[in-house]
């Protein structure tokens, strides 16, 4: 039996002439639009010094990696077009995005079998774990450093920020500065806070 959801959409992209039409079902519970990009975040905003900042990925992988700037620049990066949804109620459509695929990262860090979630670690010790399945579900997922086509705004996470927007924003950490493939889930920063450990917008995954 057809998802109902599916159904909708697939209803509403046969009615091109009925372009308010194309929103139904991209909106989940709960949230409302917005064509503002609101900006939340727990302290202040890190200072960035491309001399000094890297980038790392290590834990249960097999190869771990340590990038400095300029060679983070250097790896292939993608262009997507998504939606988003802040766990404090707004959704925004088609925000555009630019950034490394994570599939650059399965690739080249090569995850070991037992490796089944993430914490992505970010400036001043701020942590957002995601589950390993979530990062791989969609493949709009990024290690993003440009948005609207511009580099991202330092209160938006520049120089880099990860990037899962089938999550609540939350997960999408800001000023990242590593990643931590784990074979058990540990809470990050929100997370012991009460907000949930996976965070699906679809089915309200709020709090814990």
């Amino acid at each position: 039996m057809d998802n109902p959801l599916d159904k909708v959409l697939r209803l509403k992209r046969a009615q091109p002439k009925r372009p308010f039409d194309s929103k139904a079902g991209r909106l989940p519970p709960g949230q409302y639009l917005t064509d503002k990009f609101p900006v939340l975040h727990y302290g202040s905003i890190p200072p960035f010094d491309p001399k000094t900042w890297d980038f790392k990925i290590w834990g249960l992988v097999e190869n771990p990696i340590r990038l400095t700037w300029d060679e983070f620049l250097q790896l292939p990066t993608k262009r997507i077009v998504t939606d988003i949804h802040c766990v404090t109620r707004w959704s925004k459509f088609d925000t555009a995005w630019e950034g490394v695929p994570w599939s650059w990262v399965m690739e080249n860090a090569r995850p070991k079998p037992e490796a089944r979630f993430v914490m992505a670690h970010c400036e001043y010790g701020f942590t957002a774990n995601v589950p390993l399945d979530e990062m791989l579900k969609d493949e709009n997922v990024l290690l993003a450093y440009k948005y609207d086509d511009k580099p991202l705004d330092p209160e938006h996470g520049y120089p880099l920020r990860l990037l899962v927007p089938h999550l609540y924003f939350w997960k999408s950490a800001k000023w990242l500065r590593g990643i931590e493939f784990m074979a058990e889930d540990r809470a990050g920063f929100w997370e012991s806070y009460g907000y949930h450990m996976r965070g699906d917008p679809w089915k309200e995954e709020r709090f814990g």
